[in-house]
């Protein structure tokens, strides 16, 4: 089992082209788990997984982790919503991080084959990433960011425009490393997807994190209007 790495964030702001994309954000991320980040579309819950990640630069506040920062960025990873695939076989794309820190060929082969055929793809070991359906590459990003045992793991609406079948085969390996415990947070549009990963809760609106805690609590009754309106399937800016 993988060990936890707790972060703190204390006034965190990601601004762009002058424009403040999130923020200011207090939060805290330790134990073990699925976070799930909730929000209306444009409330910031990419840039905010960005932010946390390190992809985007910090405008204002700080993120701390409680061990070195070189540390902290080697134990986690980001799946994208759309992720980029090397014009190489599946298990070159699989190797290629851990080639990248040092592992010699064989191990790196022996381990991405294994991971390769966890997350159901053993038959398309040699072909060529670029071809794959959308699931398929999904699976594909998954095994890659799950092959160097990381201790986190941010994903943006990992199963968007996945049919149901490729979504509950994600949402099995998504579960699977929880279980081994990988901490997760990721963002989804998907309701029905949030309620049966989510051990935690963040709602996002605007930029600003107006409510975090237990996803059971959160779902059974939110705090604030805004949150039981975007529950109800209402329209919120």
């Amino acid at each position: 089992m993988v060990s936890v790495l707790p972060m703190r964030a204390r006034g965190a702001v990601g601004r762009r082209g002058g424009a403040t994309l999130v923020g200011p954000v207090d939060l805290t991320l330790d134990g073990t788990g699925t976070t799930v980040v909730l929000g209306p579309n444009g409330s910031g819950k990419t840039s905010l997984l960005r932010l946390l990640h390190g992809i985007a630069r910090l405008s204002a506040g700080r993120i701390d982790w409680a061990c070195p920062l070189a540390e902290a960025r080697r134990r986690q990873t980001f799946v994208f919503q759309r992720p980029v695939m090397l014009r190489r076989s599946v298990l070159a794309n699989v190797t290629y991080p851990l080639r990248l820190a040092g592992m010699a060929r064989a191990e790196a082969d022996a381990r991405a084959r294994a991971w390769i055929d966890r997350v159901g793809l053993a038959a398309a070991t040699d072909r060529d990433a670029t071809d794959l359906s959308g699931g398929e590459g999904q699976k594909l990003a998954l095994a890659r960011a799950l092959v160097t045992d990381p201790a986190l793991v941010f994903l943006d609406e990992p199963c968007a425009s996945l049919d149901g079948r490729a979504t509950r085969e994600i949402e099995a390996i998504l579960r699977d490393a929880a279980a081994r415990g990988v901490r997760l947070v990721m963002s989804t549009h998907d309701m029905g997807q949030a309620r049966r990963l989510a051990d935690e809760a963040w709602f996002l609106r605007g930029g600003l994190l107006h409510e975090a805690g237990r996803a059971d609590t959160f779902f059974a009754g939110p705090s604030t209007e805004a949150a039981r309106a975007f529950l109800r399937g209402d329209i919120v800016d």
